[in-house]
Parts: structure tokens; sequence; C-alpha cells
């Protein structure tokens, strides 16, 4: 069990030993989360070269998020540089690579795309809007540092403002689940289809944890794919396609 007082400002993964890193991820959590949730997430995106960074809920201290990762852009590290984030931290994310030099592309998650959340929903409604992925289930639940109804939370409008997709100028990839009853594909679909350089994937069944579902090993190897694709090249075709055989 995580206790609020066990919870880092910053929690960090690192590439295997004798591997060098191919890129920095920092992320960015939504409603209710602490960086320690995306702790499967960073150790599998690590494994695979990446220098994994998680920061605070934006939602609790906007300035404080800014800070950190103003800080992880600016530091010694590898590049590229890319924010990604989940839930309002993926809005929240899309409205910072408008203001902050070195962001070299954007992931967002479960992206937020209105106000409103889950209002009035018990914690086993707002786990079954989450995940369907039972440890992940178990993970938040036995977490005292996660803020349960935190979905019901009201997104800040101008945080709506900021993220505005015709002016986002750096390559970004939508992951979003197919069935995500919080954030619903349609209205994500239309925020992306705005976006100058922007792909989405649909994760078949998936809810709004996009990268802690049930389906986390196939939204993290899409993520990979989209970060090696953007070493050789934002506009570069994807590197392994699939051959018809008829």
């Amino acid at each position: 069990m995580t206790s609020a007082g066990a919870v880092p400002d910053i929690a960090e993964w690192n590439e295997p030993e004798g591997i060098a890193p191919r890129g920095t991820l920092i992320v960015l959590p939504g409603r209710g989360e602490h960086p320690g949730v995306y702790e499967r997430f960073g150790r599998r995106i690590a494994a695979d070269g990446y220098r994994v960074r998680a920061v605070s809920d934006p939602t609790l201290d906007e300035a404080r998020t800014r800070e950190q990762v103003r800080a992880l852009l600016t530091a010694a590290g590898p590049e590229p540089r890319v924010l990604a984030g989940s839930d309002a931290g993926a809005l929240f994310a899309a409205g910072l690579a408008a203001t902050e030099p070195g962001v070299a592309a954007l992931v967002l998650a479960g992206l937020v795309t209105e106000e409103g959340g889950s209002r009035g929903a018990t914690w086993d409604d707002e786990l079954d809007a989450r995940t369907a992925c039972p440890t992940h289930r178990g993970r938040l639940t036995d977490d005292d540092a996660v803020r349960r109804g935190a979905l019901a939370e009201r997104v800040p409008p101008e945080w709506l403002v900021r993220a505005k997709p015709e002016a986002i100028g750096v390559p970004v990839l939508g992951v979003h689940g197919a069935d995500d009853a919080v954030s619903p594909l349609a209205a994500a679909r239309a925020w992306y289809r705005r976006v100058p350089s922007a792909e989405l994937v649909s994760i078949a069944g998936g809810r709004h944890d996009a990268l802690n579902d049930q389906t986390h090993r196939t939204a993290a190897a899409t993520v990979v794919l989209f970060l090696e694709r953007l070493r050789v090249g934002a506009d570069a075709p994807a590197l392994a396609r699939a051959e018809d055989l008829r």
C-alpha cells in the first residue's frame, strides 16, 4: 500500500545499464493520480531504452507541475524530450507544448476535451470508468495517495483554451480507449483532426486510463513505435509495415 507521505515528487525509471538512452519521456498524471501510479508503464518504456520521469498531478498545483516539467526540459539529458499525459494531464501537456521550448512531441492518453467529469460516481463506478485491468484496479484501491472521486472534478476551463489544437506545432500521438466513458472517443477524434500533425490510435474495448488498462502492453508498444519513428524524423513513415500477401 502506498501512503501519501511515500509519494515521490518525481518518479524516475532509467534505461538498462549499458544501453545508451534514446530519449526522455515526461509523464503528467491525470486527476487524482501521482507519479508512482505510472510505475508499470515507466518500467516498460525504460526497458526499451527511454528515460522516463513522472511529475505531480497538475490539478493539485499547476505551478508546481509546470516548474517540474520546465526543469526536466532544460536539464542535461537525452533527447528527444517528449511530454506524455493522461486525462487532465494530457490536456495540460498539450497546453505546455505551445509555451515551453524543448518539447519534441506529445503523447496524449485519454485526453479530456471538456470541463465536466463523472459526477456523483461511487469508487466502484470510478474504477469501472478508469480501467478493466484487475491489477491496476487493485493498485488504485490499495493506494492511499490516490484521490478518490477525482474524476468528478472539473478541468480548469483555461486549460481548454491553452490547449488549442491548431496551435500545436509538434507531432502528436493520441492513445484513446474506444469505450472511454469519461472522454468519449468521438469528441477526442474531433480534437485530433484539428492538430496539424497528429495520429490517433484507439484501443478496442479500452477505458479511460489508456496507459494502465488491460491492454497496457499494446498501449506501451504503440508509444515506443511512435518514439522510434520520432527519432528518425517527425515526417518519417512507419518503420514496420504489414505486407499484403493476397
